[in-house]
């Protein structure tokens, strides 16, 4: 008598169960982070990226300054530009007077600026 049925086929059950472990694996590590979030880094980083911000703010400020100073005229820049591009690039709402004058005097020693410019940074 002739049997009409499959041979019984290791390979694919065994691809199935590595499918099942597969996604039993994936829905128990689904949404788990890695690294707890810790306040102390979210914090130091934060504050990374603000120093770097007013530092870029007030790049901008005095290449903004020196394109509108005239030929032979020295570029102002004041901590008050400074502020204002932080605000407007980087969406602060609110800038300390003194974290802006730090920014600038650091990008006004760093770019040079005592041949061409004047700022109030140093008050």
């Amino acid at each position: 008598m002739p049997t009409d049925h499959m041979p019984y086929d290791p390979g694919g059950v065994l691809f199935i169960a590595l499918g099942l472990v597969l996604v039993a694996a994936g829905s128990l590590w689904r949404g788990r982070v890695v690294r707890p979030l810790s306040v102390k880094r979210a914090h130091a980083a934060a504050t990374r990226d603000r120093s770097r911000n007013l530092l870029r703010a007030a790049d901008m400020a005095i290449a903004e300054a020196r394109r509108q100073a005239t030929l032979g005229e020295p570029a102002i820049v004041t901590v008050g530009d400074v502020h204002r591009v932080a605000c407007r690039h980087y969406g602060y709402v609110s800038v300390e007077h003194e974290e802006a004058a730090a920014a600038l005097r650091r990008r006004f020693e760093a770019a040079d600026c005592r041949r061409d410019c004047m700022t109030d940074a140093f008050n």
